[in-house]
């Protein structure tokens, strides 16, 4: 999992190809590939090339402003942060346990947010290249060209995430940044005509989201020679994991699985994370690389998301998801299923698992309570650690005696999969560059890879492929000798 990471040997002999900025992911970021006269390539990575400052500029924040303020890092996951950051403050009250109703509103909203999130990845992001292919057209190869083509698979993708949004507004007040968790609970109470609305369409919901289990399956399946070998790496895996082993997206221990399936570390108090968890900097990139201390720098990157999720559980509580899930693990060989393609059948699994979730919940009878809000004795240090769309969520806080924040340390979903997707890249252009003639296809590989981990680069929005990429190959001398260059509207110029 390394030799992608380091500093390559005479890197002066070496030839360079670049990618800037990787599409269709959140935020901004570029790949670069060094490979010799065998077009082996030495060294890939992906840099994050953008800096936010978030851990600094909240410093000096009062505690309780924090479950809004980090919304800010994400358009299309604040929900995500708004819960994390709320779980931690609810330790710096000194609250463990909140009211069942504010319990059940919280993990209503996240559901609704894991559903419209895996709903926009997939049938927005990705669809495009698992249906079309990633050497078509690309003028066609785009959620425009999904719409011609497969308009129900288009339209099931559009209502199933305007449903979530749809619940994260009835929770939290707004469908994007909302306010509904403070420390020691909510707000907002969720009223019984609100209830009703969404009951309405939850079954097509569920119908739908069955669908999208069934379209990915089929997508990785029929052409299953490359869906397991495209992008394959092996990793260790970590997510939350509820105290019976089934699926917990909001709550649980931190479970860490070794690539043959055997556990690592298991119902770990997350609280506790920064004994088992380690980041390390590198000079090229804003993001860190985090490993387990257990297994060290070397062997201790991991995955997450859902596939590490799925391949982590011991079952889903909900039973169409679990059918699913027994399906999906029969896929392993021995141990866990490690085809980075395999991350979106895993994704419809856990959107199909919130959309029976969003029912059980909506048919609870605490869903309605009035009582929302527990206190308890002030404390120095809150961790909130979530299942986020993208993976395991950490935000950790200290505070002064006046409640000001002192430090803060966030390990978002992306940083976690940091090292992976480096590796993943090398991988692919390991197998599919030949060193002659760089073409679009070649190029969209590269990012499809990238994009089975749904990165959020900077926390920030969903880009639907039009910003403007350059690719070069660079002879050892420094001279150019190919580029490709695919403007905002998406045509490609070739370069002599």
């Amino acid at each position: 999992m390394t030799d992608s990471l380091e500093t390559a040997q005479n890197p002066e002999t070496l030839r360079r190809v670049s990618i800037d900025p990787v599409t269709r992911v959140e935020g901004h970021g570029k790949v670069t590939l060094l490979m010799d006269e065998d077009n082996k390539v030495h060294q890939a990575r992906l840099h994050i090339v953008e800096f936010r400052g978030f851990e600094k500029f909240i410093q000096g924040r009062p505690y309780w402003e924090l479950p809004v303020v980090v919304q800010r890092l994400c358009g299309i996951c604040p929900v995500s942060h708004h819960l994390a950051a709320a779980k931690a403050t609810d330790q710096l009250v000194g609250v463990d346990q909140l009211t069942p109703t504010a319990e059940k509103i919280r993990r209503l909203m996240h559901r609704g947010q894991m559903l419209q999130s895996h709903a926009l990845h997939f049938f927005h992001l990705s669809s495009p290249d698992l249906l079309f292919g990633y050497d078509d057209e690309i003028s066609h190869r785009n959620i425009v060209g999904v719409l011609a083509d497969h308009p129900d698979i288009a339209r099931q993708g559009v209502l199933l995430r305007k449903y979530g949004q749809e619940v994260i507004r009835i929770t939290s007040g707004k469908r994007v940044h909302g306010t509904a968790a403070i420390p020691g609970g909510v707000n907002k109470h969720v009223t019984g005509e609100e209830r009703s609305y969404l009951l309405k369409d939850i079954d097509q919901i569920i119908d739908w989201a069955a669908s999208a289990v069934g379209l990915a399956k089929r997508l990785f399946v029929e052409d299953i020679e490359h869906s397991r070998d495209f992008a394959l790496i092996d990793t260790n895996m970590l997510s939350l994991i509820r105290d019976d082993g089934a699926l917990d997206l909001y709550h649980g221990g931190l479970r860490a699985t070794k690539p043959d399936g055997s556990m690592v570390f298991d119902h770990v108090d997350y609280r506790d994370y920064e004994q088992h968890i380690h980041e390390q900097v590198k000079p090229w990139s804003y993001m860190k690389f985090p490993y387990m201390t257990a297994l060290g720098k070397e062997q201790g990157a991991y995955r997450v998301g859902p596939l590490a999720r799925i391949n982590n559980c011991d079952f889903i509580e909900t039973p169409l998801a679990e059918a699913a899930r027994v399906d999906f693990r029969a896929f392993a060989d021995g141990g866990l299923i490690q085809s980075t393609l395999a991350y979106h059948w895993a994704r419809m699994i856990e959107l199909l698992f919130c959309a029976e979730g969003i029912k059980a919940l909506l048919n609870d009878p605490d869903l309605l309570g009035n009582d929302l809000v527990v206190k308890g004795e002030m404390q120095d240090r809150g961790i909130g650690v979530i299942e986020a769309p993208r993976g395991t969520l950490f935000h950790h806080y200290e505070i002064d005696d006046n409640g000001i924040v002192t430090r803060a340390n966030l390990i978002v979903s992306t940083t976690n999969n940091n090292t992976a997707m480096n590796e993943s890249i090398r991988r692919v252009a390991n197998d599919l560059f030949d060193g002659r003639e760089l073409t679009e296809a070649m190029l969209n590989s590269i990012e499809v890879a990238i994009r089975a981990y749904d990165p959020c680069l900077s926390c920030a929005t969903h880009a639907l492929g039009k910003m403007p990429l350059e690719i070069q190959l660079v002879a050892p001398d420094g001279s150019v000798r190919d580029k490709l260059y695919r403007h905002m509207d998406g045509a490609i110029c070739q370069f002599d």
